[in-house]
């Protein structure tokens, strides 16, 4: 499954996020922040070699319920999951390969 481009809306409840099951990254920014566009191209080339992974992407800020329960801070913020329990997060990854290390972790079988 490519890298998802658009942001979900509405965005799912963190019970739904807990209940997915296999590999599922979820990935919160904005559009207009340029720490997120700056990573958008890494993020998309790095899923390029996990096609299983389930990417969200969660348009976070104020009254954001989901980022709040993941305590984000910054942006983007990768919360690389596994069945529903979190092995890992990148907060403004800057290279695909720290990306891929990650997905490594979730999604083991798909390693190039």
């Amino acid at each position: 499954m490519p890298a998802n481009t658009g942001f979900e809306n509405p965005e799912p409840s963190r019970q739904d996020v807990d209940r997915l099951t296999g590999a599922v990254v979820v990935e919160f920014g904005t559009p207009w922040c340029g720490h997120c566009q700056a990573a958008r191209p890494l993020v998309e080339r790095a899923f390029d070699d996990h096609p299983g992974v389930r990417h969200l992407r969660i348009e976070d800020g104020r009254g954001r319920r989901l980022g709040r329960s993941f305590r984000v801070k910054l942006w983007p913020t990768l919360v690389f999951l596994r069945d529903g329990e979190e092995k890992t997060r990148l907060v403004r990854p800057d290279s695909v390969a720290a990306i891929r290390e990650a997905l490594a972790l979730i999604d083991p079988h798909d390693v190039p």
